[in-house]
């Protein structure tokens, strides 16, 4: 029962914390679903990964998880672009509905095509099998689509938009550069992966040379490049909505991320010596070139 009432909580503050970041930085005068603009949005977003948990906890599977998280920012964004602009969206809300839509096609893809082919996510190997934790999982995904999606969707919403300018220039660089360093690195760790040779050993090729996690610095990236795109129309508290990049640095490296790759390699490789040059010659996340 404690278990259960952890869960609730922990769930119970979620959707606390997603629907006051949406009334607190929402400038539109728009409604969805019978609840301001971003509300809905926000609850959009989570009640997808409650209807898919459903399903994967019987059948004891996280293989969806993944994609349902990626394909939720693709409906979050289209959602938001067809119901919450006017009959002829701006250039920015179209520009960053393009940049999220072509990131989560792409990143969604790859994951569930990675998962298809490992069989399942070691992440979950306990998690799953307590519904409680399961779902206070699920609900997690969907407050990170939320925050993640903030500054976009504020920027998407806005009653009285501006031209894109140089800002959005600058924004759009990061994107590319981040994107092209993600895919990049997550080809390249792929195509390591799957050389019968390389069982067993860690990645240390290509962009794995100039840093320890290149994929997580390319996502940190072209968030950033999203919000700096966004951040012309925020407005009074909608500049709140700068957590959208820090959370995804936060979560990066600080939870899901860096931290538990970091204790997996030490688990496989901690004895290697080879390994210990690597991390002592590698940066964990900004990159350098090599030595």
């Amino acid at each position: 029962m404690g278990a259960i009432l952890r869960a609730l909580v922990v769930i119970g503050i979620g959707v606390a914390v997603a629907l006051g970041l949406s009334l607190v930085v929402d400038g539109s005068d728009k409604q969805l679903f019978g609840m301001p603009a971003l509300a809905g949005l926000a609850m959009l977003a989570l009640v997808i990964q409650w209807l898919v948990f459903i399903p994967s906890y019987f059948t004891q599977t996280e293989i969806y998880y993944d994609l349902t998280g990626s394909l939720t920012y693709l409906l979050v964004v289209v959602v938001a672009v067809s119901t919450l602009t006017d009959s002829d969206p701006s250039a920015r809300a179209l520009l960053l509905a393009g940049l999220v839509s072509i990131w989560a096609l792409r990143l969604g893809s790859f994951l569930f095509r990675r998962i298809r082919k490992a069989g399942k996510d070691g992440r979950f190997d306990e998690i799953k099998t307590r519904w409680p934790r399961f779902l206070v999982t699920w609900t997690l995904q969907g407050l990170w689509v939320f925050i993640t999606l903030l500054a976009a969707l504020v920027a998407i919403s806005s009653p009285d938009p501006k031209p894109l300018g140089a800002v959005a220039l600058i924004g759009c660089l990061l994107w590319v550069v981040g994107f092209i360093f993600e895919a990049t690195a997550d080809a390249q760790k792929s195509a390591f992966n799957s050389d019968p040779a390389n069982r067993g050993r860690f990645v240390n090729v290509g962009l794995w040379r100039w840093s320890r996690h290149p994929n997580y610095f390319g996502e940190i990236l072209l968030w950033i490049g999203v919000t700096v795109i966004a951040a012309p129309e925020f407005q009074g508290w909608q500049w709140l909505a700068l957590i959208s990049p820090l959370f995804v640095i936060f979560l990066l490296t600080k939870v899901s991320g860096v931290p538990l790759l970091e204790k997996r390699g030490d688990e496989k490789w901690g004895d290697d010596p080879e390994y210990q040059r690597y991390k002592r010659d590698v940066p964990v996340l900004l990159p350098r070139p090599p030595r």
